[in-house]
């Protein structure tokens, strides 16, 4: 199998190189697709022998569906990276060896999260499981304004052996910064209540239905204590507090800190307007 790989980036000069040489171990087409970086991506991505397409972002679902549609690919299957993940030994050798004609429609991929410069082992968030490679015009990106996953419209999956390394490089500034906006987003979905083109919640599916499942579990929970039972799980019960100082960081800001901010600003969008001054 040689699929085409396709990265999704945005001032990504940082970490775009070792994510395309990652690539380049299972695949020779690669796709960037650019929102108009100010940065140096555009011509790094070119340096590197990659296709740039640029594209206005509006979220990543209309963003991966948008790739999907329009790289004009021709090749039988498909492989989606974020700019900053890359793949280990095991998983790049596992792609390889895959046959092109057969097998299921599509595979989920295993990741990792890299945190200030540490590989965050443990608290249930590493590995999470991705489908991210799929055959042409069977991989679909949900419609959903935060946390979209990608699914096939037919066919079987499966799961292949290795990882890919989410290795977070921007400061914590704009980690937060971006923190805001997605709640702003996750904020938007939660109200909207849509569910058509998205992934079904079920408690004995796939990891990924069995994690929108538990996600509707949080969702019936009280405003602002469910942040604090989220950390007490992830930091305390599954152990994250073992990631040291860069796991205190992570899961405060992750499981607390951006749970509250959601919690505050439905809060916010659902009290009453105050009456007018006379």
């Amino acid at each position: 199998m040689r699929p085409a790989v396709i990265i999704l980036t945005f001032n990504s000069a940082e970490t775009l190189p070792q994510t395309v040489q990652s690539a380049r171990r299972v695949s020779d087409e690669i796709y960037v697709i650019d929102s108009f970086s100010s940065d140096n991506t555009v011509a790094l991505a070119q340096e590197l022998g990659a296709q740039v397409l640029s594209h206005a972002f509006e979220n990543y679902g209309k963003q991966r569906n948008w790739a999907i549609e329009n790289t004009g690919t021709l090749a039988g299957w498909q492989l989606h990276l974020d700019a900053d993940e890359c793949m280990d030994d095991t998983l790049c050798a596992a792609i390889a060896a895959l046959p092109e004609d057969r097998g299921p429609s599509g595979y989920l991929l295993a990741r990792n999260l890299v945190f200030l410069g540490r590989e965050l082992r443990h608290g249930g968030m590493s590995p999470t499981w991705h489908m991210r490679l799929f055959k042409t015009g069977v991989g679909r990106c949900e419609d959903r304004l935060y946390d979209q996953h990608f699914f096939v419209q037919s066919g079987d999956t499966a799961r292949l052996p290795g990882r890919m390394l989410d290795d977070i490089r921007m400061s914590l500034s704009e980690w937060t910064v971006r923190h805001n906006r997605w709640s702003d987003a996750e904020v938007d979905e939660i109200s909207a209540r849509n569910s058509s083109g998205q992934i079904k919640p079920r408690l004995f599916g796939s990891k990924i239905e069995r994690k929108r499942r538990l996600r509707e579990y949080y969702g019936q929970a009280p405003l602002f204590l469910r942040p604090f039972a989220l950390f007490t799980y992830r930091y305390f019960l599954r152990l994250g507090f073992l990631d040291g100082v860069e796991g205190l960081i992570f899961w405060i800001l992750q499981t607390f800190w951006f749970r509250f901010l959601i919690d505050a600003k439905l809060y916010e969008r659902r009290r009453k307007p105050s009456p007018p001054f006379a």
